[in-house]
């Protein structure tokens, strides 16, 4: 994720752009005072995204230690508060600060539910997952043990089939990585513990698909067949045998191996 690079403001003869003193407010202000078309508009926007970029940086600075750098956290800060400039209503009288922190603070926790969990899982499991450590610590702090499922779904006001989902849920955060040895497996890789498709399933129904095949073929050719292929004879003696020529052995064969193949790729 790249923010929009946020230039220093140029100088300019224009009035609006002296030495401003005051705060956000101020600005967006004199900001929403300007025609659409004012180029002085995009000029203090600059400045009031430069002055806020701090407050930004120290939101993001809460979330640090949670898996996400901090560089990718204060980006989507910034991006959170240039969201907030150019939402800001100055007729609502409000502060600055008292709608750009929440909305910076939405844009971090989004970007946790969106794009930090290794798999998708739904937000209210994601936002009771966040909730069950501090109050499973509260509740063992208090009774002096750890709490059961029902005792902290009850101080959570949540059912237990949805404690036990958020719990799951916390667990898929970080996927560990298939060449981790899984505890309690004397250093065996988690990758040597995947089961994997048996190739005898393939093999057992390509020998039934086959059987089929060869039952449809005349009597002679499954007798040329079986001698070449179970009785391993040359087709010279499979020959000697039927009371045909070599010549005329090695045309039923590859008429045969023709037809089963085909019957085979169906």
């Amino acid at each position: 994720m790249v923010i929009p690079i946020v230039t220093p403001p140029a100088v300019s003869s224009s009035p609006t752009l002296s030495p401003v003193t005051g705060d956000s407010e101020q600005l967006l202000r004199r900001r929403a005072a300007l025609s659409a078309d004012d180029p002085d508009r995009a000029r203090l926007r600059t400045r009031i995204i430069e002055a806020n970029l701090p407050m930004a940086g120290r939101l993001a600075r809460r979330y640090t230690g949670r898996g996400q750098p901090y560089e990718d956290l204060a980006q989507v800060g910034a991006l959170g508060l240039i969201k907030a400039v150019d939402g800001y209503d100055t007729n609502r009288g409000t502060p600055f600060a008292s709608y750009a922190i929440p909305t910076i603070l939405g844009a971090i926790r989004r970007h946790f539910r969106d794009t930090a969990w290794a798999i998708r899982v739904p937000r209210a499991a994601q936002e009771l997952s966040a909730r069950v450590p501090e109050a499973r610590g509260r509740l063992g702090q208090q009774r002096g043990r750890q709490p059961t499922d029902g005792e902290l779904a009850d101080h959570l006001e949540v059912t237990v089939a949805q404690l036990v989902s958020a719990v799951v849920a916390s667990d898929v955060y970080r996927l560990s990585s298939l060449n981790e040895p899984r505890p309690g497996a004397d250093g065996v890789e988690r990758l040597e513990l995947i089961g994997a498709a048996d190739p005898g399933y393939a093999a057992a129904d390509d020998h039934l698909t086959l059987r089929l095949l060869l039952v449809a073929l005349p009597l002679r050719e499954r007798r040329i067949l079986t001698m070449r292929f179970y009785g391993d004879l040359t087709q010279a003696q499979i020959a000697t045998r039927v009371g045909l020529s070599q010549m005329h052995v090695s045309r039923l064969l590859k008429r045969s191996l023709t037809q089963l193949r085909a019957g085979m790729l169906r």
